[in-house]
């Protein structure tokens, strides 16, 4: 969420491709506004606020565009993508920021045929260069480019684990290497040239690998790499290690690796009576199969890497999120959609944007407090924290679990109550008073709102996220 405290630390930045200020007191016309997207969007994503002089960077407030979500309608349909707008209230007045993502990987955007840049104050038609060298992006995508060239066929074989691939697939392994390599061939992995010989491609390496190592010190670098602390911080190392095995080869036996070796989580233990780890399988599957495929893999020298400690384990991946991470249970934009593509079909992940509601509906399952999403410097961060007593958790834990309980039941077309909140915390009714009062501390930072719809009593009231 983007807060007062964090347009205060924006007001002291300097304005550049990503960050512009519009003082707009009174309206913003709707076709600038639309311009600004499409510039932004084409350099990167950013942010455009309304209600700030852009020389004196003070506060004066904007009436611009007081129907939120009419706006947000609208360039939806003008622009084909989902800006989010956030409405703070400053003492000063009223401030817009509308959150631009970045363009598509190759693909620059247009309005009304223009390609729009920003240039200083003004916007300006990108150059012929600037454009090419977005379009041969989708030329010279990392996953299409050779990782290994000028192999045999058996050479082909002994780098590639062909096995666990034709296993994964569930197809039967075909009886001649010539049906092997054709099948690989079939499915974008490997190339064969004129002279007849074989190219291994990045995506087939970083899949199928028997080993990174063999094949370029750049793609060991992408190696996945375990972690285990023996407290809760980093002073004290347990194990550390690279798996050089491919994604698709390492997977499971990383996930049984990472499961086993977690504490054990006494509280459900009590209850089903039987040895249970703290962290959830699925969720581990869920949460490192998603920092497998949407990692930046042009951050040379970083992996994905799961770290475990004595409270929790910490699973990120390099590159900033391509979405909110407030809006990972209902939003779905994938950096890398041949790898995505994939690894569904290898059976590592299920259908798009599924993924996250499972690991809260796991967390919430094994009571455990609320997972946690970060957006670092160079980092994506996924949290999953061990059991806590809800007596123990801080307001911002109970907020943010009482935050995706709503986003868990409003995906699933239903609503969140005071009742459906206490049976995530399993609190009795005689703690209606306290889940009212994280109801009201999560309504009141704007992260959800309450239901039209519903009961106006405030005990029976129905929540939905404030995207909804």
């Amino acid at each position: 969420m983007i807060t007062l405290e964090t347009l205060e630390s924006w007001l002291s930045a300097k304005e550049d491709e990503h960050l512009d200020f519009k003082e707009a007191k009174n309206q913003y016309d709707t076709k600038k506004l639309l311009r600004y997207c499409v510039a932004f969007a084409n350099e990167g994503g950013g942010y455009l606020i309304l209600g700030v002089n852009d020389k004196s960077r003070q506060v004066v407030g904007t009436n611009a565009f007081q129907n939120i979500g009419e706006v947000k309608s609208s360039i939806l349909n003008k622009l084909h993508f989902r800006v989010e707008v956030y409405e703070l209230s400053h003492c000063n007045g009223r401030v817009l920021i509308f959150d631009i993502p970045s363009r598509p990987f190759g693909q620059p955007l247009e309005l009304d045929g223009a390609y729009l840049m920003r240039s200083g104050e003004e916007l300006v038609p990108m150059s012929p260069d600037q454009l090419r060298r977005i379009f041969d992006e989708k030329e010279s995508n990392w996953f299409t480019s050779p990782a290994r060239k000028e192999l045999s066929s058996d050479e082909v074989i002994s780098l590639l684990d062909t096995q666990i691939y034709f296993d994964l697939m569930k197809l039967p392994y075909p009886s001649t290497r010539e049906k092997v390599l054709e099948r690989l061939v079939s499915d974008g992995l490997i190339q064969v040239t004129k002279n007849n010989a074989w190219i291994i491609l990045n995506l087939a390496a970083i899949l199928l690998a028997k080993n990174l190592e063999a094949f370029s010190p750049a793609l060991a670098r992408k190696a996945c790499r375990l972690v285990i602390y023996k407290g809760v911080d980093k002073l004290s190392t347990q194990d550390d290690k690279f798996d050089f095995r491919g994604y698709a080869v390492a997977f499971d036996n990383l996930i049984e690796y990472v499961h086993s070796t977690a504490p054990q989580n006494h509280f459900i233990e009590q209850v089903v009576r039987e040895d249970v780890k703290m962290f959830p399988k699925q969720a581990l599957r869920e949460l490192i199969a998603n920092a497998l495929i949407h990692q930046d893999f042009s951050v040379v020298g970083a992996s994905v890497t799961v770290e475990m400690y004595s409270d929790r384990i910490e699973i990120s991946n390099p590159g900033k999120p391509p979405i909110n991470v407030d809006r990972f249970i209902d939003e779905y934009r994938s950096r890398n959609e041949l790898l995505a593509n994939l690894m569904r079909r290898l059976g590592f992940c299920e259908e798009r944007g599924s993924g996250i509601d499972k690991v809260i509906k796991a967390a919430e399952i094994y009571q455990l407090p609320a997972p946690d999403f970060r957006e670092g410097a160079v980092r994506t961060i996924a949290i999953l924290f061990s059991h806590q007593d809800f007596k123990d958790m801080q307001k911002k834990d109970r907020v943010r679990a009482c935050y995706q309980h709503c986003c868990l039941l409003y995906v699933s077309s239903k609503y969140m109550s005071n009742q459906t909140l206490r049976d995530r915390f399993q609190l009795s009714e005689a703690a209606t008073a306290t889940v009212s009062l994280i109801i009201s501390e999560t309504k009141d930072i704007g992260l959800i709102k309450v239901d039209g719809l519903g009961s106006k009593s405030t005990r029976y009231a129905r929540y939905v996220p404030f995207w909804a």
